[in-house]
């Protein structure tokens, strides 16, 4: 008997178009399928090239019980490795993350190079080849400064999300940007109501004051031309300011199609209008920080925004950029974390104030916690059925769609 037999069953209970069974959101079974089986399938975003910035810069990636070191070396590339020592297994980096010449284990003080190869280890016998006995590498791909991780010895392919999603963040140029905020937060509610919650605006007229002073829900599942929901209110009017806009991008250089999860890909990146004439995500829409990272001069009301499949999303403005990922860490415990990047050259105090900087967003992660929360509430009672998607939330029946695809895939691996 297969060890997920009852989460096959489940899958199986999956309709176009619904929301999942209920044990899939809130089991404890379920959870261990995700974190030990389907989430190590695919890739995953862990942090950008800004988070490891210098050589000797280490920062942990980290997946139920397993840890991985992302580092950059001496010669700038940026690696990654299990945090855990060849030697007799310890953990070897304890902190989120650090700076050092070195990755020093500190139970034996065995010690690796940032190349994952063992530099020491004292008195072993006669034969004993350092060489074998190096860091084990997680598979790594650098996406535009945007680092994704794999835990499989066989990942996927990432080629075409690779290219598609690098083409258009690059012109932000992440590798000449700092984080200067970072939250994390723990939601109450399991990893994929939280990203479902994400991949839908239907929810945030009634929720999200600040963030929709800057951002209008168009755009977020509903609205595009490429929709074509002639039925939405002002969706004319909408079509031929959005229309006027891609025009400018155009001359600007910076236009590009939508990219929406094509040929079953996991990507999906839009350049969208900001409303109210805003230029950037911030609570009076002006800009966050005095040194643009764009390669333009002036400041313009739109935003690049990329979602990936299954645990991030991210918002690129001329000013700054804000990254999220989430990672389970239980049932009904999602760790969402959120960095705020800008300019290396900004000076705290004088170009950009933190607080405003991340003003909008911590509210409205706040805001989502809450709507995530009685969503798993809700969801673990005796009244819950599967409910039906508005047309609005057809993004969320996208990221369900490949839940369930990569899920089923994962489990067939497991049987060969």
């Amino acid at each position: 008997m297969m060890e997920f037999d009852s989460i096959a069953e489940l899958l199986k209970q999956d309709r176009p178009g619904y929301t999942l069974p209920q044990k899939l959101y809130v089991s404890e079974e379920a959870y261990r399928f995700d974190v030990d089986v389907m989430l190590k399938s695919v890739w995953l975003y862990a942090c950008t090239v800004a988070h490891v910035k210098n050589p000797g810069d280490w920062y942990l990636f980290e997946l139920g019980e397993t840890s991985v070191i992302v580092v950059r070396g001496r010669d700038g590339e940026v690696r990654a490795f299990h945090n855990t020592c060849t030697h007799r297994g310890a953990k070897i980096c304890q902190s989120a993350k650090g700076q050092g010449p070195r990755l020093t284990c500190p139970y034996h003080q065995w010690t690796f190079g940032l190349d994952g190869k063992l530099l020491a280890a004292r008195n072993m016998p006669e034969g004993f080849d350092k060489a074998d006995h190096g860091l084990r590498t997680v598979a790594i791909e650098n996406v535009g400064g945007l680092i994704f991780l794999c835990l499989s010895d066989n990942p996927p392919p990432i080629d075409r999300a690779k290219a598609d999603i690098a083409e258009q963040i690059g012109i932000y140029q992440l590798d000449r940007l700092k984080v200067v905020v970072q939250d994390d937060l723990i939601e109450p509610a399991n990893w994929k109501l939280v990203m479902e919650n994400n991949r839908e605006c239907y929810h945030c007229d009634a929720n999200h004051p600040e963030l929709l002073k800057s951002l209008s829900t168009y755009g977020f599942g509903k609205g595009l031309p490429e929709d074509g929901e002639a039925d939405v209110v002002d969706d004319a009017k909408f079509d031929a300011m959005l229309e006027e806009q891609r025009q400018h991008w155009q001359n600007l250089g910076i236009f590009h199609e939508l990219v929406e999860f094509p040929d079953n890909w996991w990507h999906r990146v839009a350049r969208l209008p900001l409303a109210h004439g805003a230029v950037s995500q911030t609570l009076d829409g002006q800009p966050a920080s005095k040194k643009l990272i764009w390669p333009f001069e002036q400041v313009e009301p739109t935003s690049l925004s990329v979602w990936t499949q299954p645990n991030s999303w991210h918002h690129f403005c001329c000013d700054h950029v804000v990254t999220f990922s989430l990672t389970p860490l239980g049932p009904d415990r999602t760790l969402l974390r959120t960095s705020w990047l800008v300019h290396e050259d900004a000076v705290e105090g004088v170009d950009y104030d933190p607080q405003n900087l991340s003003a909008v967003w911590r509210a409205t992660n706040e805001q989502d916690s809450y709507l995530s929360s009685i969503n798993h509430a809700g969801i673990k009672g005796d009244g819950y059925r599967q409910g039906l998607y508005s047309v609005e939330e057809k993004l969320v029946d996208a990221f369900k769609s490949f839940y369930v695809e990569r899920s089923v895939a994962a489990l067939d691996a497991l049987e060969k």
